[in-house]
C-alpha cells in the first residue's frame, strides 16, 4: 500500500509489506522504489519488507538543494521511528548503499544486517559531481539523463528490452531536479573510507560484473574494509535488481535468511 508520512520535516513516499523481520530497501540516484519491485515480490512472504522514495525522488518531496549524506539517513531514522521499527536489515544500491553504510555506522543497534550494492566507501570524485551538477543546470536533467541510462544497464539489456530500459530512462529523466542536484551534492561530499570501524552488522557487498559507474574493484575495496564477501552478478550493470532480479532476489535472500532476523 501506497503512504506517506511527514519525517524530519518533508513527506516520505514509502510502502510496507508483508510480515516477519523487517528489511528496508534504499534506491540509487534517479530512481524509486519499485526498482526493487521483483525483489519485495520475492521478500514479502517471510519479511516485512519496507521501500521509500529519499527525499527528492519519486513521490516524496524535494527541497531545495544541495543534501548533505547525514540528511538522507537522518530521513531514514525519522522514517523509522515513525513506523516503529526499532532494528532492521538494509537493503541499500548506489547512493542507498552509502546511506545504508551511514546509518549502520550511526546507529549500529539499530542495525541487523547489510547487503550493498554497486556501491562504495566512496563514489565518484568532487570533480565528477560538480561536473554532473553543472551540465544539468546548462542543459537539463532529460539531456544528462542520457549518458547516466547507458551506465544502468549492460548493451545487451538494451538490445533485449529496448522497451524497458526506455521506461527507466523516463524514470530518471523524470526525477525532480531539485533532488538528483541535491543527491549529487550528498555523493560529491561523501567520503566513509577508513570510517566504518563502527559497523557490527553482518554484511554481504553484491555488484553487477559488467558496472562501470561503481565497478568491482569499489565493491572489492568496501568488502575488505568491512570483511565482509563478495558477490558479482553476471550479465549486469549498474543496477542488477532490474537486470538480473532473480539472481539478485536468490542473494539477498539467502543472506537474509542466515542474517536477517528470521
Amino acid at each position: 500500500m501506497t503512504r506517506f508520512a511527514r519525517v524530519n520535516g518533508l513527506v516520505l513516499h514509502y510502502r510496507l509489506e508483508g510480515a516477519g523481520p523487517p528489511v528496508v530497501f534504499i534506491n540509487s540516484l534517479g530512481s524509486d522504489l519499485r526498482i526493487w519491485d521483483a525483489q519485495a515480490q520475492g521478500l514479502t512472504p517471510y519479511f516485512q519488507v519496507l521501500r521509500y522514495d529519499k527525499r527528492g525522488h519519486g513521490l516524496s518531496e524535494a527541497p531545495p538543494p544541495p543534501y548533505t549524506l547525514a540528511d538522507h539517513t537522518q530521513d531514514l531514522k525519522a522514517l523509522l521511528d515513525h513506523l516503529a521499527l526499532e532494528q532492521v536489515s538494509l537493503v541499500g544500491i548506489s547512493v542507498g548503499g552509502l546511506i545504508a553504510l551511514d546509518f549502520a555506522r550511526t546507529y549500529p543497534e539499530r542495525t541487523r544486517a547489510l547487503v550493498l550494492m554497486d556501491t562504495g566507501a566512496r563514489i565518484g570524485s568532487v570533480e565528477s559531481w560538480n561536473e554532473r551538477i553543472r551540465a544539468i543546470g546548462e542543459t537539463s536533467l532529460a539531456e544528462v539523463a542520457k549518458g547516466v541510462i547507458a551506465r544502468w544497464f549492460t548493451p545487451a539489456f538494451f538490445r533485449e528490452q529496448p522497451a524497458t530500459a526506455q521506461g527507466y530512462y523516463q524514470m530518471l529523466a523524470r526525477t525532480p531536479v531539485e533532488g538528483y542536484i541535491g543527491t549529487c551534492a550528498a555523493l560529491r561530499d561523501a567520503d566513509l573510507r577508513g570510517g566504518l570501524g563502527a559497523v557490527r552488522a553482518p554484511a554481504l557487498v553484491l555488484c553487477g560484473a559488467q558496472d562501470p559507474s561503481t565497478p568491482p574493484s569499489l565493491s572489492e575495496a568496501l568488502a575488505q574494509e568491512l570483511r565482509a564477501p563478495l558477490r558479482l552478478l553476471e550479465g549486469a550493470a549498474h543496477l542488477p535488481c532490474i537486470e538480473q532480479p532473480e539472481a539478485t532476489l536468490s542473494e539477498i535472500r539467502a543472506f537474509l535468511e542466515v542474517y536477517g532476523g528470521r
